[in-house]
């Protein structure tokens, strides 16, 4: 007797799949960093969100930065990525330089300011900080790891 398995049967177990965010470190020429208070949660962060599968990672921000603060900007360089355990996500962080546009709110915005580095620190949690000080820093792009609240020392 002939036994007939499907493709899904003799598939391996479904394995966790991550997803692939990108977020824009908009510096000023006065040194200012663009952030948004998250509608959502009311936390500070970079703008960015879900990279889109017909997007490159570069037009993937220039749109979420636009959305979220209504900020054109030109992407400058890759400076970090960083996987958050806990949720999957692992995001890809450009810096990148204001072209335009006026500062906005948006549904996913409820604030957009230029924070000083000083005020970024106060504001933001560690691991959303870190991004921001990765960007200035020059020396990326860094590779780090979170759990969505403290950052893990790499092995």
């Amino acid at each position: 007797m002939l036994l007939y398995m499907s493709n899904s049967a003799q598939e391996a177990p479904s394995t966790p799949k991550h997803s692939v965010s990108v977020a824009g470190a908009v510096v000023r020429d006065d040194g200012r960093l663009l952030a948004i208070r998250r509608a959502d949660n009311g936390t500070w962060e970079l703008p960015g969100g879900v990279l889109e599968l017909e997007e490159s990672p570069e037009q993937g921000v220039t749109r979420e930065v636009w959305e979220e603060t209504g900020i054109h900007v030109e992407v400058d360089q890759l400076t970090g990525v960083y996987k958050n355990t806990t949720r999957g996500v692992v995001a890809m962080v450009f810096r990148c330089k204001p072209s335009g546009g006026t500062e906005r709110t948006s549904d996913e915005s409820m604030a957009v300011a230029w924070l000083t580095p000083e005020e970024v620190t106060e504001r933001m949690s560690e691991v959303y900080a870190i991004r921001l000080r990765d960007a200035l820093d020059g020396d990326g792009p860094h590779v780090r790891t979170h759990d969505g609240h403290r950052m893990i020392p790499a092995r």
